[in-house]
């Protein structure tokens, strides 16, 4: 039976935090309602999908967490009434300190979350304040806690090259979640997004932009004191326990597919990229209208040749690489020739390298890893 997943987006926050372009917004219970109802239609009117289970659920956002659990629950039964879920499906829910209890906790347990994954982004109150966040340290150990009665898959979001951070800060934030043994810690490079308030306070200089040697020694130092304490370091931005790396990211760098319900959703299926529409309004009322086709936007159907180009480019952030065999049993088609020219090119650069049955980035091709990306786009 082939496999696929499940992506859903809760585009509710309490406040946008100050980097964040993601399609969220804060809003009352009344269109929560609705928009809830309007998530459970679009699933039910979902053609079934015959020899295909589910393996992994995401719930993402947003902040998933700051919704009644009811709705949470709604939808995780709408889904097992629709297609067929794997007996170890991983199904995964976003999380921010301050917006669960107790309560909430044992409700996700109860509905079949089996992961969680808390924002956190650093353990210092000062840069927490800086990038918007609406918690303190304090709050997310108390969510932690509350978490680590009842889950054992749990993920830390970390956060570096933030203005103003210093490689003190970041190590201190690494060691303090390190001796919280979670399971897995997702540390991301602060990526500059037009439109947010970060951009613009580094456009008037409230802000300065981190110096780039100083982003790759913190992210260095990251790597090395995380694989020192017993993770495994299986994608640039990902580090888990051996046995707890996240299926859900795995399946997006292996080019499975996927489908995505709820607003600005991306789905992948049938060898075409496309999502859903991020007007809120548009689409509660398209649904309402029974209009389903009109909240969706195609924004490729891919060829052998650009699905070939794709598989290389996301499977190159792997920390294991491209498998070459398993490039030959899905395009019938050896990448070292396919690709050769690219190949040649980055491996004369030492920016990748081959073994066995691996195609995969040096250390050098970590440092400068879109310059490789580019190479098949």
């Amino acid at each position: 039976m082939e496999r696929f997943g499940i992506y859903i987006h809760i585009p509710f926050c309490k406040k946008k935090c100050k980097y964040c372009d993601f399609i969220s917004f804060s809003c009352d219970e009344n269109i929560q309602e609705k928009y809830f109802k309007s998530l459970i239609e679009e699933i039910k009117n979902k053609d079934i999908l015959e020899n295909k289970e589910i393996t992994t659920i995401y719930i993402g956002g947003g902040t998933p967490s700051l919704v009644n659990s009811k709705y949470i629950s709604q939808v995780l039964k709408e889904i097992s009434k629709k297609f067929k879920i794997s007996e170890n499906a991983e199904i995964t829910i976003e999380i921010n300190p301050g917006t669960v209890s107790k309560e909430k906790i044992l409700e996700y347990k109860k509905c079949g979350i089996n992961r969680i994954s808390i924002g956190l982004q650093s353990t210092n109150d000062r840069i927490l304040d800086l990038i918007g966040r609406i918690h303190n340290y304090n709050q997310f150990l108390d969510t932690y806690n509350i978490v680590k009665e009842e889950f054992e898959n749990i993920n830390v979001d970390l956060m570096l090259s933030i203005p103003t951070q210093t490689e003190k800060e970041l190590i201190d934030s690494l060691y303090e979640v390190i001796n919280l043994k979670p399971k897995h810690i997702s540390i991301y490079s602060l990526i500059v997004e037009e439109n947010t308030e970060i951009k613009n306070m580094l456009d008037n200089g409230t802000l300065k932009y981190v110096d780039e040697e100083i982003e790759r020694k913190m992210y260095w130092k990251t790597k090395r004191i995380l694989e020192k304490n017993g993770f495994k370091h299986y994608e640039i931005s990902n580090f888990a326990r051996n046995g707890f790396e996240s299926k859900h990211n795995l399946d997006c760098w292996n080019q499975e597919e996927y489908l995505g319900f709820g607003l600005a959703a991306h789905s992948y299926m049938d060898n075409k990229r496309f999502s859903n529409i991020d007007n809120l309004q548009e689409y509660i009322t398209n649904i309402e209208n029974n209009e389903f086709s009109k909240n969706i936007i195609v924004h490729e159907e891919q060829t052998r040749e650009s699905k070939a180009k794709e598989f290389m480019m996301i499977g190159l952030r792997k920390i294991e690489g491209i498998s070459i065999s398993e490039f030959e049993r899905k395009f019938r088609i050896n990448p070292l020739f396919y690709f050769r020219f690219e190949i040649s090119k980055l491996t004369e650069e030492g920016l990748i390298e081959v073994d066995l049955d691996n195609i995969k980035l040096t250390s050098k091709g970590l440092d400068l890893a879109n310059i490789v990306f580019e190479e098949f786009i």
